[in-house]
């Protein structure tokens, strides 16, 4: 099948000539000479350029965030004689980039991933043929790159301050103090895990007057902010409204593991995960947390056995389009409760903006039903 064109013009040409000799008409060997050698030149040509012909794709970074440039390095070589015509065919350019003419052809250029995740590189071709299309060959280049796409970082807003390149009050961010120690501070009185044996010093608040009226043994409240301030981040990956929302939910808690680890440290609970993993001020752990983010996939949410009694904020951070708080994460005894998804809740002020998400409290939220 591909030396078929250039054998039926060759034929066509023998054909002409033995007409003109049959019948002594000059006038037929000059088109059948003319299509002979075409058809002939055409094939040794391309064969000759697409010998030892290579085509190499320069390998990029391992990884890259959403929307940021990745270098795409292509070099092209021809064989023994440059390309009659022909053209590389990569994937990630979209367009063809014609070769004719050139020994060797370099290809740089910049291109962009709009969505997180793996993706697998396919490979580039080489194209060789003749002006008239009547021979080609082509090469593939070597294939199996990878690249993990990383979801991007954004700024974490007050209510209707917008993102990044929202002008100067847009684009100066929530105190962290508002999810972090400081919001807690003040909401975790409210929660007591249990009793404990009354220490000296300790506010009289704290001493459980019942418990000293009935036994006479003094007691104190033992409050869960004592137990782990810092904010926890927990991403559910389970019933997104679609892939841009669960997007939208990954690059929030992204964004907020960031901005809550650099004010002084922070946790995150991954779906499958037995417990949470610490990040701190250094974000050591950060790189690691970012590649699990970029492979969340949706599926079941974390197991609420692995979530414990927290001093500090619980940010439940979903895909799904909820119109109340998950039972989860209203029964887990915290400092605060935050819940984060692309809608807000229905009737409850949001708190923050990250990334097309709102963040309210669930509190505000218990309390407006009960109202």
């Amino acid at each position: 099948m591909v030396l078929l064109r250039p054998l039926a013009t060759a034929l066509l040409g023998v054909a002409l000539c033995l007409a003109g000799g049959t019948f002594d008409t000059v006038s037929l060997y000059v088109p059948g000479v003319a299509l002979f050698a075409i058809a002939v030149g055409a094939t040794a040509w391309v064969l000759l350029a697409a010998r030892g012909a290579t085509i190499r794709r320069q390998p990029g970074p391992p990884t890259v965030l959403e929307d940021d440039p990745y270098p795409l390095r292509i070099e092209v070589s021809s064989g023994m004689l440059p390309p009659p015509g022909g053209e590389l065919l990569e994937p990630l350019l979209g367009w063809p980039v014609p070769i004719a003419g050139r020994w060797s052809r370099r290809v740089r250029i910049n291109v962009r991933f709009s969505r997180r995740g793996r993706r697998v590189l396919e490979p580039g071709r080489l194209v060789i043929r003749d002006p008239f299309r009547l021979f080609s060959r082509e090469l593939v280049a070597s294939g199996g790159d990878e690249v993990l796409v990383l979801p991007r970082i954004q700024p974490v807003t007050a209510p209707g301050g917008g993102g990044a390149g929202a002008g100067q009050q847009g684009g100066r961010g929530l105190d962290p103090g508002v999810m972090g120690r400081r919001l807690d501070a003040s909401l975790a009185e409210l929660e007591i895990d249990g009793l404990r044996p009354y220490r000296d010093g300790a506010p009289a608040s704290r001493i459980h007057w019942p418990t000293v009226a009935r036994t006479g043994e003094m007691l104190e409240r033992r409050l869960v902010a004592e137990l782990d301030a810092a904010p926890l981040i927990v991403m559910d990956p389970s019933s997104p409204s679609g892939e841009e929302e669960l997007d939208k939910a990954v690059r929030a808690a992204a964004s907020l593991c960031v901005h809550l680890a650099r004010a002084g440290g922070c946790a995150v609970l991954l779906a499958g995960e037995r417990r949470p993993i610490e990040i701190a001020h250094d974000m050591g752990a950060w790189p690691a947390v970012h590649v699990r983010l970029a492979l969340v996939e949706p599926g079941p949410p974390p197991s609420s056995s692995t979530l414990g009694p927290r001093g500090g904020a619980v940010i439940w951070v979903t895909g799904a389009d909820l119109t109340t708080a998950p039972r989860a994460l209203e029964r887990l005894p915290a400092g605060a409760r935050i819940l984060v998804s692309p809608s807000a809740l229905p009737g409850v002020q949001p708190m923050f903006e990250v990334a097309g998400c709102t963040g309210c409290l669930v509190e505000r939220v218990r309390r407006s039903v009960a109202a």
